[in-house]
C-alpha cells in the first residue's frame, strides 16, 4: 500500500497551501481528506472548486446532503459518511433523515425520496438513465437543471470517495461520533 502524507500548511506543496489555509479558516481545522488531497495541488483545487460550485446549486442543504450521503453510502466511503453525518447535524438536518441516508432506506418525504432514488440511479447506472426514471424525477418537482446538479454532486463525491479508498484516510476526531461502516447499509 502507498502511504499518503496528511499534510499541514507547512508540509503541503506550494500550490496547496492557500487552499489548506482557507479550509482551516472556514472549519477551524483541516480535515484529513483535504490534507491528503494537498499532495496534488490540482486535486485539492478541483475538490474545493467543485464543492463551491455544488453549493451554488438550487438544492437546499438537506437536498445536497441527500445526494452526497447517498453517493457516500453507495461508494462505501466510511470517511465521507461520518463527515457528512456530522456536517448534516451541524446544518440542522433532521436526525431521522440522516439515519435514513446512512441506512439507505426510504425517506418519508416523497419529493426528497424521489431525489434519493434518482441519486441512486445516477450512481449505480453511471448516468445511463431510462426516460421513465428522468420523467419520474421531473414529476416529483425537480427540473432539467436539477438533473445536471445531481451529476455535479455525484462527481464531487467520486473525487473524495475514491481518494479516501486509495489513501485510507484516517477519520478526524471531529467526525468520530458518526463513524459508519458499509455493512450498516441495507438497501441500494
Amino acid at each position: 500500500m502507498t502511504n499518503y502524507t496528511v499534510h499541514s500548511q507547512d508540509t503541503a506543496p506550494q500550490g496547496s497551501k492557500a487552499i489548506l489555509e482557507g479550509v482551516e479558516k472556514t472549519y477551524g481545522f483541516t480535515p484529513n481528506l483535504m490534507a491528503i488531497m494537498a499532495e496534488s495541488p490540482a486535486a485539492v483545487e478541483a475538490y474545493a472548486t467543485v464543492a463551491g460550485i455544488f453549493e451554488k446549486s438550487a438544492f437546499s442543504p438537506t437536498e445536497q446532503q441527500i445526494i452526497l450521503m447517498t453517493n457516500n453510502r453507495l461508494n462505501g466511503c466510511t470517511y465521507c459518511m461520518a463527515a457528512h453525518s456530522t456536517i448534516s447535524g451541524m446544518q440542522g438536518i433532521a436526525a431521522d433523515v440522516i439515519e435514513t441516508l446512512r441506512d439507505g432506506t426510504e425517506l418519508a418525504d416523497a419529493k426528497l425520496e424521489a431525489l434519493r432514488v434518482f441519486a441512486v440511479q445516477v450512481n449505480t447506472q453511471r448516468g445511463v438513465l431510462e426516460n421513465a426514471q428522468i420523467e419520474a424525477f421531473l414529476a416529483a418537482g425537480y427540473t432539467k437543471a436539477s438533473i445536471l446538479d445531481v451529476i455535479i454532486g455525484t462527481s464531487f463525491k467520486l473525487m473524495s470517495n475514491y481518494t479516501n479508498h486509495v489513501a485510507q484516510t484516517p477519520l478526524d476526531d471531529a467526525f468520530q461520533a458518526n463513524t459508519w461502516t458499509a455493512d450498516q447499509s441495507v438497501a441500494a
